[in-house]
């Protein structure tokens, strides 16, 4: 069920690395959305994001804003990349965006230029959008 994680070309055997590759090179914008499991809100609100392990809290801070945001995840610009597997607390601008704490896998991210990268994160729970969040902005 698992791979193991000591011995990453085991994972990555001629054969899986070639159907790998031919998926990302199906990853068009427009395949990525036809394939999405919620719909999307674009929305503009300040985030902040830390390591979701406890003890690691104090080790990483960084403020980012979201450009769309859907009940499994959210899409972000941030100044610095986040690392791509690792799971992080989400923290949304209460005043802006009333979402309580989340935590999310990052799934992606691409650099725009130097100081701007762009993130998409998963989250382990939905979220239920503010009605109000719903009703004025546009879907994506």
């Amino acid at each position: 069920m698992f791979d193991d994680i000591n011995n990453p070309v085991s994972s990555l055997n001629d054969d899986n690395a070639f159907d790998l590759l031919n998926e990302l090179e199906q990853n068009t914008p427009d395949e990525i959305r036809h394939n999405r499991a919620h719909f999307r809100l674009a929305t503009k609100a300040r985030i902040v994001l830390q390591p979701a392990n406890s003890s690691d809290l104090l080790k990483f801070k960084m403020q980012g804003t979201t450009g769309d945001l859907s009940e499994g995840g959210c899409r972000a610009l941030f100044p610095m990349p986040p690392r791509v597997g690792d799971v992080y607390r989400i923290e949304f601008d209460r005043k802006q965006l009333d979402l309580p704490l989340t935590f999310g896998r990052c799934v992606r991210c691409h650099l725009l230029r130097e100081d701007a990268y762009e993130a998409g994160f998963m989250f382990f729970t939905p979220i239920s959008l503010p009605e109000h969040v719903a009703a004025k902005q546009s879907l994506i």
